[in-house]
């Protein structure tokens, strides 16, 4: 989600990750839901794409898009028969729209948008929170300003000079651009069912840790800022008839903090699993089964190893 974030991690990937595509995965893909075949479009930014979770697919590679983000594990458990991947790292509601600057290419990708049709039948998007710069600047500001201060340095910082707090407001306004965006969704894809995906919950109910690397108040705050973003997601959805994916839930218990059962990474980038901030593929598949879940109204199967989306059904992206 984050560029700043991204930069940092992606002068690493020169030197020691690779861009692979998997277009034959070798794990069978799970059996269509009975009815008809489903075209699917997957539009978002990193928490949909899936930074440095192995393996990367290497069309618009400087989306990042990993072979095993949500939307790969979603078209497999659904057995699409067409499976379009348009998530892209560091986009906003407006990247929809243009061309998007990306990361270690020159070539931008077409716009988001421009993957759905009259056709498409199912959408997933996870998007706003690049808007106003929300959240790279509370993952890199606020890790930062806890080494060297008490008490909530990130949240004094992001207030303006009237005590108002610069985040809150951005998370609320956020709303109107993800309306707009759900939109123009409906507008390409009219017949479409359209789930917007929530972010997953990132800190512990209460307190923080080092992986975190927030003061104990930052990280209050913070949870507050998710949560006003979310509920900005959620009411855009109720607006336009798309249905809101809540992943709070079922993150509960798998934040940043939760150690070996955390399913998104601390401020550390690993690179050989996850951006800092974002998900781990284990975070992914979770989110798979719960928006395989809410799609459907069935309980959703286990998940293990590598998302197998079918193979014939992978359109790769301009």
């Amino acid at each position: 989600m984050v560029a700043a974030v991204l930069v940092t991690a992606l002068v690493g990937l020169t030197a020691g990750v690779v861009l692979l595509g998997r277009d034959d995965p070798s794990s069978p893909s799970a059996p269509a839901l009975s009815g008809e075949p489903i075209d699917y479009v997957a539009l978002g930014d990193s928490y949909s794409a899936g930074p440095l979770i192995p393996l990367l697919r290497n069309d618009a590679s400087g989306c990042f898009r990993s072979t095993n983000n949500y939307a790969a594990y979603v078209a497999g458990l659904l057995g699409v028969a067409t499976y379009r991947d348009a998530t892209c790292s560091g986009a906003s509601t407006e990247d929809l729209r243009g061309r998007q600057a990306v990361m270690l290419s020159s070539k931008r990708p077409r716009p988001q948008l421009a993957s759905l049709s009259p056709e498409t039948d199912l959408v997933t998007i996870g998007i706003g929170g690049n808007d106003f710069g929300l959240f790279g600047s509370i993952a890199g500001e606020c890790s930062a300003a806890a080494s060297r201060e008490l008490g909530a340095p990130c949240r004094t910082r992001y207030a303006d000079a009237a005590g108002r707090d610069t985040k809150a407001r951005d998370a609320r306004r956020i709303r109107g651009n993800v309306e707009a965006a759900l939109a123009d969704v409906r507008a390409r894809a009219p017949e479409a069912d359209v789930y917007v995906v929530g972010y997953p919950r990132l800190l512990p109910e209460t307190g923080t840790c080092g992986a975190a690397g927030f003061t104990r108040a930052d990280a209050s705050w913070a949870r507050w800022v998710a949560g006003l973003l979310n509920s900005s997601l959620r009411g855009a959805a109720e607006v336009v008839g798309a249905t809101y994916v809540d992943l709070y839930p079922a993150t509960r218990g798998h934040d940043i903090c939760a150690g070996p059962d955390a399913w998104v990474n601390g401020r550390t980038i690993r690179f050989d699993r996850a951006l800092s901030f974002h998900p781990f593929q284990e975070g992914m598949a979770g989110v798979a089964r719960i928006v395989f879940e809410t799609v459907t109204g069935q309980d959703a199967p286990e998940i293990t190893g590598d998302a197998a989306p079918p193979a014939d059904a992978v359109i790769r992206s301009r």
